[in-house]
């Protein structure tokens, strides 16, 4: 019998794939290994660029209110500061600019304060303010005033204090005026719409630099007999101005 080549058959064993599964171990270790950074990346990323939005849309806001302190424009509305020393409580409800209640002209300076009454008994402040609004889409006339008190002492602001209102044909342009609510036929005040009246227009007095002398009624610039109560009452309009001149005082 012929000799077995013993080592030519150790030359045909091939060698087990010990390394080779090691090496493929490693791989997708660092495949998984890889995949969990990128996806930590995407993440810290996305967190990043959140992070600018938010501190991009803050510092907007911050910029925006600190602008409406010092600097305002017609249309846009002069800003009140809320812990102004005497402002009573004002919602600001302006209305929608137009041609024939809010034509967003400049109020270059304020000489006087206008009373009025609104000539309609039992209506509320928001009543009246909504006519000046349906002024803009109506066109029948051309009306408003910066402010409404109710007869329930709701102060509603119509117009802002840089603005023009339509409220006494040829002080329109160097005055502002406050429309008052009122429910009794002869267009006397409540006592919440009278109190709230003393305080808006002594708030206004000190802003502007003004006296109780400097408030009018409608009725003394071209005799309209607006408001009617401290047109026919003499005396009450009197005692509104003193009363307005004692709580100045006592403020």
């Amino acid at each position: 019998m012929g000799q077995i080549d013993v080592s030519a058959r150790v030359r045909n064993v091939r060698p087990k794939k010990r390394g080779y599964s090691r090496s493929a171990k490693s791989r997708r270790r660092r495949r998984r290994l890889y995949a969990r950074l990128m996806l930590g990346g995407c993440i810290l990323l996305a967190g990043l660029l959140i992070g600018i939005l938010v501190w991009g849309l803050f510092s907007l806001v911050i910029r925006h209110l600190e602008g409406s302190k010092s600097t305002f424009l017609p249309g846009e509305g002069m800003a009140i500061d809320e812990e102004e020393a005497g402002r009573p409580a004002i919602t600001e409800a302006f209305l929608t600019p137009n041609p024939y209640s809010r034509p967003g002209e400049l109020l270059p300076e304020v000489k006087n304060i206008f009373i009025h009454y609104t000539a309609n008994p039992g209506t509320t402040a928001e009543q009246n303010r909504s006519y000046f609004e349906n002024l803009g889409i109506t066109g029948e006339t051309s009306a408003s005033a910066h402010f409404v008190i109710g007869f329930d002492g709701t102060i509603l602001q119509c117009i802002p204090l840089d603005e023009i209102g339509y409220a006494v044909k040829t002080r329109n342009y160097d005055s502002v005026s406050i429309e008052c609510c009122y429910q009794s036929e002869d267009g006397s005040f409540t006592e919440a719409t009278y109190a709230s009246l003393i305080r808006l227009t002594a708030w206004l007095l000190e802003k502007y630099g003004l006296t109780p002398a400097d408030v009018l009624r409608h009725y003394d610039v071209g005799g309209k007999k607006c408001p009617l109560y401290f047109v026919e009452n003499e005396d009450a309009w009197e005692g509104f101005r003193q009363d307005l001149s004692d709580y100045i005082r006592k403020s």
